[in-house]
């Protein structure tokens, strides 16, 4: 008599190794999109030397500094400063404006990464003169990338790229006024960092984070699946004072109007949401529970 199974041996070695980190670390990649993570997982067991994942699997239970460079590879983002200027364009023309009254304003970069977008939303800030009555909360799930962040360090080869995303994004400076460099670094000005608050903060099992009145967490969701979607932008939303603003990445599929009453869209293109007061949200569910 032979057993059925849906699962094959290397899913299921996935699913012990996740199963694993969560029980052994704290962090929990369960919900993650299986193809990025499987992708992941290859690249590691190949550079690793392994037969398998459940030789990863017993060697990240036994080695930090291996479980670390898997943590590194689960959450690298491809980042840059005013990375897609068309969305910075419309931060500048359709949300600041209906954020010059905040006060205190509050800013939240969700899984920031190194740090880039964070002070591109500085710099935007404080040339639409608001940046001292603002915080921006800057988070991610990676000590080192957090780390980094905080720091404002990157190489000046990439100021080229950098300055030519900031003038498509409308800016209105000299972008070499945000930074000082030599041959081989710059660093960001500290008048900018003054305000940015970093810290370690899990979407997946970490709680509501304040109430925002800009949350921007762009291209994070594409590595989790449908059901663990839903509950980061459960999150998103709770962490959102009315008429807050919730900014997407291009690269999303989901569609908050589709699903969610509490959203209505600024920009399609740009994933750009506002949430809507809780009186009209709970007309528009009425309506859309009769249609």
């Amino acid at each position: 008599m032979t057993m059925q199974t849906n699962l094959d041996n290397e899913s299921l070695e996935i699913r012990l190794l996740l199963e694993a980190i969560y029980l052994k670390y704290g962090y929990d990649f369960r919900g993650y999109a299986q193809s990025t993570l499987r992708n992941s997982l290859q690249r590691q067991k190949a550079a690793a030397g392994l037969p398998s994942i459940s030789a990863m699997q017993h060697l990240m239970l036994n080695d930090l500094v291996f479980f670390e460079s898997m943590l590194m590879d689960f959450t690298v983002n491809v980042t840059t400063m005013f990375r897609d200027p068309s969305f910075f364009t419309s931060v500048r023309s359709d949300i600041l404006p209906g954020l010059r009254e905040r006060t205190p304003l509050k800013v939240w970069s969700a899984g920031c990464s190194t740090g880039e977008e964070v002070y591109s939303l500085a710099i935007m800030l404080h040339e639409a003169g608001i940046y001292d009555r603002a915080r921006i909360y800057a988070t991610d799930i990676d000590q080192v990338a957090l780390h980094k962040a905080s720091l404002g360090v990157y190489p000046i080869d990439r100021m080229q790229e950098y300055s030519h995303n900031y003038r498509g994004a409308g800016g209105e400076h000299s972008f070499v006024d945000y930074f000082c460099a030599d041959d081989h670094l710059v660093m960001m000005s500290e008048m900018l960092k003054r305000n940015i608050v970093f810290s370690d903060h899990n979407l997946v099992s970490d709680a509501v984070f304040g109430e925002m009145d800009l949350i921007v967490c762009r291209n994070v969701l594409i590595y989790f699946d449908q059901e663990l979607q839903t509950r980061v932008l459960q999150l998103l939303r709770s962490s959102l004072r009315p008429g807050g603003f919730l900014c997407l990445g291009s690269s999303e599929s989901v569609k908050l109007r589709d699903f969610d009453p509490y959203f209505e869209e600024v920009s399609g293109v740009e994933r750009i949401y506002k949430r809507v007061e809780c009186k009209r949200a709970e007309l528009r569910l009425v309506d859309c529970q009769r249609a």
